[in-house]
């Protein structure tokens, strides 16, 4: 089992999570974070940090998906151990459907 990053992390950006996290899994978007699923050791303490509820563990039900996104990201993006300010708008954004196709970037964030 592993923990991944779902859509409603998208403009939010929270990062509550990252400082929580014993093994530094985390890896910065310029709009979201993701999970190296390879790297995280499913201890869960992320997951009840994240405002937003956009944490979940891959044994949900269609988690596949995330998984192989969080996969694909977490090895083009820098790390991120520190917290930030959340994405301005965030919690007017935390909800809403279809984040991935308005407001999805695979550009890499600043890490750190």
């Amino acid at each position: 089992m592993t923990y991944v990053v779902t859509e409603n992390c998208i403009a939010c950006k929270y990062t509550d999570c990252v400082e929580v996290c014993p093994v530094d899994c985390f890896y910065e978007g310029e709009n979201t974070l993701v999970i190296h699923p390879d790297e995280c050791i499913d201890c869960g303490v992320c997951e009840p940090e994240c405002p937003a509820d956009a944490i979940r563990p891959d044994t949900e039900p269609d988690m596949d998906k995330w998984v192989e996104f969080n996969r694909k990201y977490s090895e083009m993006w820098p790390v991120i151990v520190s917290k930030k300010d959340p994405m301005p708008g965030a919690e007017d954004r935390d909800g809403e459907e279809g984040k991935m196709e308005k407001y999805f970037s695979e550009a890499p964030g600043e890490g750190g």
